[in-house]
């Protein structure tokens, strides 16, 4: 998290919202839709990316400058009659990042994001009552040492091209 992050009103929280549902939007376009002038837009842009709330060239958020501090794995074993229902309701849980059917153990890995401990706790009991899981088993990330990246797949494959 930056050292000294911005407190976030409810404008900075819709041009995020509205980043994350349209990642290539123009500046303008964000003034458009939120009713502002370009420029307050973009100075608000540039602050947060400055803060390091919005990375990877403005388009990936921290999440814990959200205040989501908390980061877990969650593998879950799955009655396979249910598992549709069971990533459909996961897919509903704004905790849920990402959702994946796996091979080996577990059934069906997510990553969520909570606020701390006690709401990962609320997160784990809601995913223990849907119909169909079996189990759980956590893991909590303790930090990021390589984020999310495709760029050296594209580097590989250019070579390979």
């Amino acid at each position: 998290m930056p050292r000294t992050a911005p407190r976030l009103d409810s404008t900075d929280l819709e041009l995020l919202l509205r980043l994350v549902n349209d990642p290539r939007a123009q500046i303008s376009e964000l003034a458009d839709s939120l009713g502002l002038a370009r420029n307050t837009v973009h100075t608000r842009f540039r602050r947060l990316v400055r803060a390091g709330i919005l990375r990877d060239g403005g388009r990936d958020i921290d999440l814990a400058a959200l205040g989501y501090d908390v980061l877990a794995f969650i593998t879950i074993e799955v009655d396979h009659r249910e598992l549709d229902s069971v990533v459909a309701a996961l897919g509903r849980r704004e905790h849920v990042l990402e959702v994946f059917e796996t091979s080996g153990r577990g059934d069906v890995w997510c990553r969520v994001a909570a606020r701390d401990t006690h709401n990962l706790q609320q997160v784990l009991r809601h995913i223990l009552k849907l119909p169909g899981v079996i189990r759980t088993e956590t893991s909590l990330a303790l930090s990021e040492h390589i984020p999310f990246r495709a760029g050296p797949l594209v580097r590989h494959s250019l070579a390979d091209a």
